[in-house]
């Protein structure tokens, strides 16, 4: 399936192996993304997957993902009864880790001793030294957890149980996001579907460093009308937190349809308002930056919609869009998580009934 995703410039620019000669802003011809029916590769050992709820990108172009096994259907689980009631299927592990071409690595996850795993999982980022972050939504999830690329558990941020507010140091309220700071050192976490903050902890020990609400003020947990672009307090989720190299931090406030862009120490700088009438579940369901050295874009993931905006990182000024609502290849039922690879593909994830993970890969027209 190609999408045209007409005037994308600088995006695409850098990647010579399939745009070479693209100059100069506004001379290059449109682009297309092409669905790949072929990626993943059929996952092994009869795993079914559930609602995707988490996606990233590893410094090796390794795609990661987790899901929800407790989502997968009754009559998916034939091959997981005893005596079984069908050859197919069992659930996956929560956590997946495909190599490049969609054969899995490994996997991995779930309870263990020593930490909480979450009731609900969403979000995974791989940071930099390859150590794996998630967290969970549910109401009683209210923590992080830190593990080895291989599963081995290293750190947990908060604990289940009971929110304590959006201005606790210690205790998280579902959080959906986190990226890691490498020069610094510090975690920054979209904190979330029950808190409305981003939050700030130090990556080794997890001690709190600092935490802002919406256009760097301190956090209100007052509940106020949501799709208000204007709104002086984030709406519930919080879904994501990307830096930029610019060294700004990007927030996802998906249910005031809009990305707010604040400095590392929470002095707000500017907001992007992405489709404002859109009211069913928000239009910032995600968002992460074009993978070009200059990062020239925003890749905005609008689940409510269906589709990708491709938008000026600078102005904020919408480009191109692609996709649909639907459930063939190509279009999204859930869209919820964007990454990108180096060679400029990219990659969605999908929860409610969507449940699965595709790769779009840019081609010249």
């Amino acid at each position: 399936m190609n999408i045209n995703t007409r005037h994308l410039v600088a995006v695409l620019c850098t990647l010579a192996a399939l745009l070479a000669g693209c100059a100069t802003p506004g001379a290059n011809p449109p682009t297309r993304y092409a669905v790949d029916p072929y990626w993943p590769k059929p996952l092994p050992n009869q795993w079914a997957l559930g609602q995707v709820a988490g996606l990233h990108v590893d410094s090796r172009n390794h795609v990661w993902i987790i899901h929800r096994p407790r989502t997968i259907e009754a009559l998916e689980r034939g091959a997981e009864q005893s005596p079984p009631t069908a050859r197919c299927c069992r659930p996956a592990p929560a956590v997946i880790e495909f190599d490049p071409e969609g054969r899995v690595v490994q996997a991995w996850g779930g309870p263990g001793e020593g930490y909480d795993w979450p009731t609900n999982e969403h979000g995974i980022y791989v940071d930099p030294k390859g150590d794996v972050w998630i967290g969970g939504n549910d109401v009683k999830d209210h923590h992080l957890l830190k593990f080895t690329r291989d599963g081995k558990f290293l750190m947990q941020i908060g604990k289940p149980g009971k929110s304590e507010g959006s201005n606790s140091p210690t205790q998280l309220g579902r959080p959906a996001s986190m990226e890691l700071d490498a020069a610094a050192n510090e975690l920054y976490v979209a904190d979330g579907y029950g808190n409305k903050r981003v939050i700030v902890f130090d990556a080794a020990t997890g001690q709190y460093k600092r935490h802002w609400g919406a256009y760097g003020n301190r956090p209100d947990d007052t509940k106020m009308r949501m799709f208000n672009p204007e709104s002086p307090q984030f709406a519930n989720p919080v879904h994501c937190v990307r830096l930029g190299v610019d060294n700004l931090v990007y927030v996802c406030d998906r249910s005031n349809n809009r990305i707010q862009v604040f400095e590392k120490n929470g002095k707000f700088v500017r907001q992007f308002v992405i489709d404002p009438k859109t009211q069913i579940n928000g239009t910032v369901h995600d968002m992460i930056l074009s993978p070009d050295p200059l990062q020239a874009y925003l890749f905005v993931g609008d689940g409510s919609n269906g589709e990708i905006y491709i938008v000026r990182r600078d102005t904020g000024e919408r480009v191109a869009a692609f996709g649909r609502l639907g459930r063939m290849a190509g279009e999204f039922y859930g869209l919820h998580n964007l990454a990108a690879d180096s060679h400029g593909n990219i990659f969605t994830a999908e929860v409610r009934t969507g449940r699965r993970v595709q790769r779009f890969r840019p081609e010249a027209p």
